[in-house]
């Protein structure tokens, strides 16, 4: 089998297939001089850009700047699968879990954040692939089945449309010898990341939004009069900042130990034919994902090729940010293993991309938000890999905060209250190592250990 997996890796790309498949970004320009706006914000990524563009439905007329570091996307947000939920809690089971009080409104606004999405996409003619045509959950063990079941009957409680599948009615969803089971749930979507971005990032453009790219900003300064931004050609002075800078948070120190860096990994096959995709039973277009702690996602881009990725999350000593990280030979030849053992009837398959991205993860799998310099500043981030949907949500939140109202969403514990603080190093290491290895012994052999139902009384975990 390792053989065949260095075979069918012998020409990926070591980039993003989002990345490479759309060419290069379009020209950029860079901050320069001094300038005076109502709102900047920092980071253009999703949360960037779907704050910029929910500022302006409020804001007409104010000036809105972002400052990017480098390109649009070109860290977290152009790096996914794409998948789209309709979650802002990291699915039904953990709101249940960690806020069972406020878990129905947390699952119902998370569907209408779906909702709002994709009448965003419609409104604003954003060509980005979007597809919403639901997901299949699948299982391998006899305690994943469980999982699916109990899953089925916490969807029916809170009215989700679902169909639980074995057998011949598995297979005409996925054949695969590896999954005994499957949930099928109708309300997800997919989209290409990339152009999500690029379309985002054109239409700040198009109504009247400065977006600076290249221009990363070193330092920030409060002052009475406004919040001074130092960038290497210049300065922005603001009256109120939002900070959409997920796993990079050296503008505000006080967020370092509230998120760590996780490397996640994909792969991209080269596109498969009609026939090779009704060897596997796939028909639709709609996402996948095994049911372990070590989760595999996969689905189909427009072109049919299979993006898989997943499986291994690797945590780095001391919170390294490092580009070279996401480059991982052994993971891509594991993951190039799995995917020919889990695909058997395509036989030499061959894959197009291989690359890595970081997930800014939270000690409870949640994204947070909160605010400081007397609600100034509002920020949000730990969307640990549920940031696709949820970051426009997440933009809406950190609106509310500067404008020091009060709602719905300021109101949500799972947002408004910071997660636990990761320790420092090397309890860090230690720490995220042994949660790690309880979670594979559990994939092993179902049971959950005294770690992991010591960290689940505190409200912490690191659980799919």
């Amino acid at each position: 089998m390792t053989h065949r997996a260095l075979t069918s890796l012998k020409h990926a790309i070591p980039q993003p297939y989002w990345l490479d498949a759309e060419g290069p970004p379009p020209g950029f320009t860079r901050h320069a001089g001094e300038l005076h706006c109502d709102l900047a914000i920092v980071g253009g990524g999703f949360t960037g850009l779907w704050t910029a563009l929910l500022a302006r439905q409020r804001h007409p007329d104010k000036r809105i700047v972002l400052l990017e570091a480098n390109a649009c996307g070109g860290a977290a947000s152009g790096r996914n699968g794409g998948f789209c939920a309709p979650s802002i809690s990291h699915g039904v089971s953990n709101a249940l879990k960690r806020w069972p009080q406020e878990a129905e409104a947390l699952i119902r606004l998370g569907r209408q954040n779906l909702d709002a999405l994709q009448r965003d996409i419609e409104r604003l003619g954003l060509n980005v692939e979007f597809e919403r045509q639901g997901k299949l959950n699948v299982a391998t063990t006899p305690w994943q089945v469980d999982g699916l079941k109990a899953m089925q009957e916490k969807y029916r409680r809170f009215g989700i449309d679902c169909q639980y599948l074995e057998g011949d009615a598995l297979k005409a969803r996925l054949d695969s010898p590896n999954y005994v089971a499957g949930l099928f749930e109708s309300n997800y979507a997919l989209l290409n990341p990339v152009k999500m971005v690029r379309e985002l990032r054109r239409a700040c453009l198009e109504q009247g939004i400065e977006v600076y790219e290249h221009s990363p900003v070193r330092q920030l300064v409060e002052h009475v009069d406004g919040i001074r931004l130092e960038t290497d050609y210049g300065v922005v002075v603001t009256e109120r900042l939002a900070l959409a800078t997920n796993i990079f948070t050296s503008l505000l120190p006080r967020l370092t130990s509230k998120v760590i860096p996780i490397y996640d990994y994909a792969l991209t096959t080269e596109p498969l034919s009609d026939e090779q995709l009704s060897a596997i039973g796939w028909q639709g277009r709609y996402g996948i994902a095994d049911s372990g702690n070590q989760f595999h996602y996969w689905r189909k881009t427009a072109d049919n090729r299979i993006l898989w990725g997943g499986y291994d999350a690797v945590y780095p000593f001391a919170s390294k940010l490092d580009e070279g990280l996401t480059q991982r030979p052994e993971t891509f030849i594991r993951l190039a293993e799995q995917f020919l053992d889990t695909f058997p009837q395509l036989g030499d398959i061959s894959f197009s991309h291989a690359w890595g991205g970081i997930i800014d993860s939270s000690a409870r799998t949640t994204m947070f938000t909160g605010s400081a310099s007397q609600g100034r500043i509002a920020y949000a981030l730990g969307f640990t890999g549920q940031g696709v949907s949820a970051s426009r949500f997440a933009a809406a939140t950190m609106l509310d905060l500067l404008a020091g109202e009060k709602t719905e969403r300021t109101a949500l514990k799972m947002l408004s209250r910071a997660p636990v603080m990761f320790p420092p190093e090397p309890i860090r290491y230690s720490a995220v190592t042994l949660a790690q290895r309880g979670l594979e012994q559990e994939d092993r052999t179902g049971r959950r250990n005294l770690l992991l139902r010591t960290m689940d009384a505190f409200g912490v975990g690191f659980d799919s």
